[in-house]
């Protein structure tokens, strides 16, 4: 079977950057519902439109192509005092970004009274290598479609 829209492609991935170190590959196959569903990079899903199961190739992604480019306007500075006991460093937290959208922050830093969020995604500004290999192809099931993404093994638990 074709990747083609709505089927649910089985991968295996790696994740380097421009060094060759890798930062992101799972063990375990993801699994990913194709057509535009905002599961995967879009330049991902670009290089496997219409390729099968056993098709393997390596995507070099500019940051503007994989996490996008860093924004220092996402970067925050708050007294430790406004955080819930226990916060540290590498933990995630809800807040807003300068527009009042929902953006997830990363504790980068504790230093003294204040706590140094970032908001930025991990691989943001970075240039990533992604060795892709496609395990299997299936036609996704309505339930997968209504819900916009893979259910079962490898997939979202309901």
């Amino acid at each position: 079977m074709k990747i083609e829209k709505d089927t649910a492609v089985t991968l295996q991935l790696s994740v380097r950057d421009a060094d060759g170190k890798r930062v992101e590959g799972d063990q375990e196959p993801t699994v990913y519902l194709h057509g535009g569903y905002g599961n995967t990079l879009p330049k991902v899903e670009a290089a496997l439109e219409g390729q099968e199961a056993g098709y393997q190739v390596s995507l070099r992604l500019p940051p503007e192509d994989a996490f996008g480019l860093r924004d220092e306007a996402l970067l925050r500075t708050l007294p430790k005092t406004e955080f819930p006991p226990g916060v540290k460093v590498g933990g995630q937290l809800e807040g807003r970004d300068g527009d009042g959208h929902e953006q997830v922050f990363t504790v980068m830093k504790i230093k003294g009274p204040v706590v140094l969020l970032d908001g930025n995604h991990p691989l943001a500004g970075k240039t990533l290598t992604i060795a892709l290999k496609v395990l299997a192809v299936r036609a996704a099931s309505a339930e997968e479609i209504t819900h916009r993404h893979v259910h079962g093994e490898h997939g979202h638990q309901h």
